[in-house]
């Protein structure tokens, strides 16, 4: 009897002992089998791959990235095939990343955990790709051209120092739709964007097209006489600068000679606060306010003896030249019978095919008054040519304090009658009466739609009317100011 069990027990052990082998070389063999696949937590470029062989992934990846991404223009739907812009998907490095993941572990402890079935880490391999910038940014402009609606100039209206309003548009931001749509390209699950359209404002027409209608406003005006014009746009440096007479065009190099008249006392005051510093003593704070608001002859005297009692107008002409304006000069006093101190022969007044008979005293031209009114309000900023050449001697507030004082000039007609009411103009006007054979303004104006200089000079040969003359100068300026301010 003990023999039979002791068979028995035998020949159990032996069936365990197989079953137990049989058992383990069927999971050794399924483990190889689930080797030889991908980790089950991998994902490539955010695409599960797990358990599947190297063709099987890569398949699934071109199968993911090669499906047309969906752009939206409000609600016009857009297909866009990534190969047409140059998108390729670099198969080979990230599956040969995959494959280190897969044979990272050593065999036998991958089988371990397979034994006591152990998920495996979660491994993420990044996108591998490249598309062509260039070819994206074609392809947007492309669909913008079909769908954009773009804002149409504000235009002049012909006969008249007025602008139409031109109208608002809608376009896209192709800058920014780059940036969107080669973030969908490379996503495997979003594969729809908006298109970014942004509004955009009226138009707004080039100098060349002010110039054009400042000259149809002084045909209109059948105004004989020489007009010389000289405009600045202060944010972006750039100039208008024409003369003519007789509606044709006129050279201006050099620019033309007018009499200085009271327009040169933005000359004196420059020159005044370049030797003298905030606060000015009474007496003189008084004379600055009274040559500029009240255009008085006398203070301007008063103020040039302060700077030299002898050569006064002089050392202000040095001051003009030391900026580099060659054309303006103050030669003398403006008291009747002040002697010239000294003559002055400039490019401007030594041209021969056309003379203004500008004041031997005081003269200046466009080019010149504006390039001074410029200076003075980049001081106020903190740059420009006056800090440059002066830094010791003029400061910024000190320019700003000018400005304060040419604006503090409320003559409500010439510049100033072609802005609207509160406008700040900060402006020196001028004028040679009996008979009125010159007239001029030169200001700087602030508005919302951009600062700018402006500096307008009339003459002619006939004594010049006043309405029509002064009507002319304001249409000018209210060409300038709907330029830089259409109507919305």
């Amino acid at each position: 009897m003990r023999r039979n069990g002791s068979n028995i027990q035998r020949w159990i052990s032996i069936a365990f002992l197989l079953a137990a082998a049989g058992l383990f070389f069927y999971e050794l063999l399924a483990y190889s089998r689930d080797r030889a696949l991908l980790p089950d937590q991998l994902t490539i470029a955010g695409i599960s791959v797990g358990n599947t062989t190297q063709s099987e992934a890569r398949e699934r990846l071109l199968q993911t990235f090669s499906t047309p991404v969906e752009l939206f223009y409000d609600d016009q739907r857009i297909l866009l095939n990534p190969a047409n812009v140059g998108f390729r998907l670099d198969t080979d490095v990230m599956l040969a990343a995959a494959e280190l993941e897969r044979t990272e572990k050593s065999f036998w402890t991958g089988f371990w955990d397979f034994l006591w079935n152990r998920p495996g880490e979660v491994v993420r391999i990044p996108l591998k790709a490249e598309f062509s910038n260039t070819q994206l940014e074609n392809a947007l402009r492309d669909i913008a051209v079909r769908y954009d609606t773009p804002p149409t100039v504000s235009e002049p209206i012909p006969g008249t120092p007025n602008f139409n309003p031109g109208t608002p548009g809608r376009v896209m931001d192709i800058g920014r739709g780059v940036d969107l749509v080669g973030a969908i390209i490379q996503s495997a699950t979003r594969r729809t964007v908006n298109l970014p359209i942004v509004n955009e404002g009226p138009a707004k027409p080039t100098l060349d097209t002010l110039e054009i209608l400042f000259k149809q406003v002084i045909e209109v005006a059948d105004f004989d006489g020489l007009v010389v014009l000289y405009l600045t746009d202060l944010r972006t440096g750039d100039t208008i600068h024409f003369g003519t007479q007789a509606g044709q065009e006129i050279s201006l190099e050099p620019d033309i000679a007018f009499s200085g008249a009271s327009i040169n006392k933005i000359s004196i005051l420059t020159a005044f606060y370049r030797y003298f510093d905030e606060p000015l003593d009474s007496e003189s704070a008084r004379w600055v306010e009274e040559m500029i608001a009240e255009s008085g002859n006398d203070p301007s005297d008063w103020l040039m003896e302060r700077i030299d009692r002898i050569r006064g107008p002089l050392v202000v002409t040095e001051t003009l030249n030391e900026l580099g304006f060659e054309n303006t000069f103050i030669a003398g006093y403006y008291f009747p019978g002040a002697p010239i101190l000294k003559p002055y022969r400039t490019p401007a007044n030594l041209r021969f095919d056309i003379d203004t008979n500008p004041d031997p005293y005081t003269q200046t031209t466009a080019s010149d008054i504006s390039m001074l009114l410029t200076d003075i309000y980049a001081c106020e900023r903190g740059g420009g040519s006056l800090l440059a050449r002066f830094p010791d001697e003029i400061s910024s507030a000190e320019c700003s304090r000018m400005l304060d004082l040419l604006s503090a000039n409320i003559l409500g007609t010439l510049i100033k009658a072609g802005v609207p009411e509160g406008t700040r103009v900060a402006h020196k006007h001028g004028w040679t009466s009996s008979p009125l054979d010159m007239l001029g303004d030169a200001g700087i104006v602030f508005t919302p739609g951009g600062d700018y200089n402006l500096s307008i000079f009339l003459w002619n040969e006939q004594p010049m009317i006043w309405d029509p003359t002064s009507r002319l100068v304001a249409d000018l300026s209210r060409a300038a100011y709907n330029y830089f301010n259409p109507p919305s």
